[in-house]
C-alpha cells in the first residue's frame, strides 16, 4: 500500500554539467565507463534519495528522522575519506591525509565491477564537488562481470572458488595467470576449469616454465652450473632479442600504468615465446658439441632474457618470479632490482633447476566442476 514519506536527497541534477565537462575528456578511462556515464548525464542526472525506510544501518544525524537510515551507497563511498583521514590519525600525522585527496598531483582509482560505475563516476563525484576542494576520481577501471562455468556465482548455492579451499589443492599464481589473461576489461567472461587448465599446461609450463628449465638444465650440463661468458659483439639474433626484453619494459609498464593488464601479462608471455622460438633456432645442445663459443653466447643471451622476464612477470605471478630470478643468477629481492632486466656477470653461480609451474592432470576439470554447488 502506497504511504507518504519524507526524504533527504542529493541533488545529482545540480552537478549535472559540472561532471559532464569533467568525464569528457578523459579518454584514459575504459569506453564502456566513459559511455554509460556520459549516456546518463546526457538523458539528465535526477536528484537521488540517500534515505530509507528501514531499521539497519547508519541512523539519520537530524532530530525527527530517528526512523530514517543513510542509504549504503552515499554512506559507503564517503569510506574512502574517512578511512583515510582515519589512518592519518591514527599515524599522529593527521593532516597526511591531504596528500591523497588535496595534493593535484595525487590520483586516485577506483577499482569496480560494472555494476558499481554509478556510484562512483557520478554519485561520488558529485559529493566531492559539493564538498569542495577534494580530488575527483584519476579513473574507475571497472571490470565486466566474470561468470563460472556458465552460471552466476553465488556463495548461497557455494557456486565459487574460495581462495582458502583453492590453495589447499592448487599454486596460487596458476589461478593469477588464468585471471589476468581472461580479465573481463572490455566483455564479460566465463571462467572455466578447462580454460584455466590450458592456459597452465600451454602457456606457463610450455612456455615460460619450459624456457625456465631447459635453460638452466642446459647451462648447469655444459657449463658447470655457471652463466656461461658471451662474446664482446652478440650475433644479430641475441641482440635483438635482448632488445625486445628491455623495450617490453615500457610496453608492460605502460599496459600497468594504463591499467590494460591483460595486454601487460599477454605481452610478458609473448616475450617468453620469442624467446623460446630463439632457442629452438639456435639449439645451443647441438652447437655445443661444435661451437662451444656459440652456445655459451645462446644461453648466455637466454639468462639474461630470463632474468628479465622474472622482472616483468613480478606484478603478476609473484610466487614463482622471485624463483625464476634466483634462476637466472639474481642476487637479492627482485623488486629491489628495479623495473629493468639485470645484468647477469660471466660466472655467476646458478642453483640447481627445478619447475616453475607442475602440468595438470586432465582429471582436474571434473574434479574442480564436481565441487561446484556442494
Amino acid at each position: 500500500e502506497p504511504r507518504q514519506t519524507n526524504h533527504c536527497f542529493l541533488r545529482l541534477s545540480a552537478f549535472n554539467d559540472e561532471i559532464e565537462e569533467w568525464i569528457e575528456p578523459q579518454e584514459h578511462w575504459r569506453p564502456a565507463v566513459r559511455n554509460f556515464a556520459l549516456g546518463m548525464l546526457r538523458e539528465g542526472l535526477h536528484d537521488r534519495a540517500i534515505t530509507r525506510d528501514i531499521e539497519w544501518g547508519i541512523p539519520v544525524p537530524l532530530d525527527g528522522w530517528d526512523d530514517k537510515r543513510i542509504y549504503v551507497w552515499f554512506e559507503a563511498v564517503i569510506g574512502y575519506l574517512s578511512a583515510t583521514k582515519e589512518w592519518a590519525q591514527n599515524s599522529d600525522a593527521p593532516d597526511a591525509w591531504e596528500a591523497w585527496w588535496k595534493d593535484p598531483a595525487a590520483r586516485t582509482v577506483y577499482f569496480q565491477g560494472k555494476d558499481n560505475v554509478p556510484f562512483h563516476t557520478l554519485i561520488w563525484p558529485a559529493m566531492l564537488l559539493g564538498y569542495g576542494d577534494l580530488n575527483l576520481p584519476y579513473d574507475v577501471p571497472a571490470n565486466q562481470y566474470v561468470t563460472i562455468s556458465g552460471s552466476k556465482a553465488s556463495s548461497s548455492r557455494n557456486w565459487a572458488i574460495w581462495m582458502p579451499d583453492y590453495l589447499d589443492r592448487h599454486d596460487p599464481d596458476p589461478l593469477r595467470y588464468a585471471l589476468t589473461a581472461m580479465m573481463p576489461e572490455t566483455a564479460d567472461v566465463d571462467f572455466t576449469w578447462a580454460e584455466y587448465l590450458r592456459r597452465n599446461n600451454d602457456e606457463l609450463v610450455a612456455r615460460w616454465g619450459n624456457l625456465v628449465h631447459r635453460v638452466m638444465t642446459l647451462t648447469r650440463r655444459h657449463f658447470d652450473a655457471r652463466m656461461p661468458e658471451a662474446p664482446s659483439t652478440l650475433s644479430p639474433e641475441s641482440a635483438a632479442l635482448l632488445g625486445r626484453v628491455d623495450a617490453a619494459f615500457d610496453e608492460v609498464g605502460g599496459h600497468i600504468d594504463a591499467l590494460r593488464l591483460r595486454a601487460g601479462i599477454q605481452t610478458a608471455m609473448g616475450v617468453a615465446q620469442e624467446a623460446n622460438r630463439y632457442l629452438d633456432e639456435r639449439a645451443p645442445w647441438a652447437a655445443v658439441r661444435e661451437d662451444r663459443e656459440s652456445a655459451a653466447e645462446t644461453l648466455s643471451t637466454a639468462i639474461q632474457t630470463i632474468s628479465g622476464l622474472a622482472t616483468l612477470f613480478q606484478p603478476f605471478l609473484p610466487f614463482t618470479s622471485p624463483r625464476a630470478w634466483a634462476l637466472a643468477g639474481g642476487e637479492g629481492d627482485i623488486e629491489a632490482a628495479g623495473w629493468q632486466r639485470a645484468s647477469i656477470a660471466p660466472g655467476t653461480p646458478l642453483p640447481e633447476p627445478s619447475p616453475l609451474f607442475r602440468k595438470l592432470d586432465d582429471s582436474l576439470v571434473d574434479e574442480e566442476e564436481a565441487r561446484l554447488g556442494q
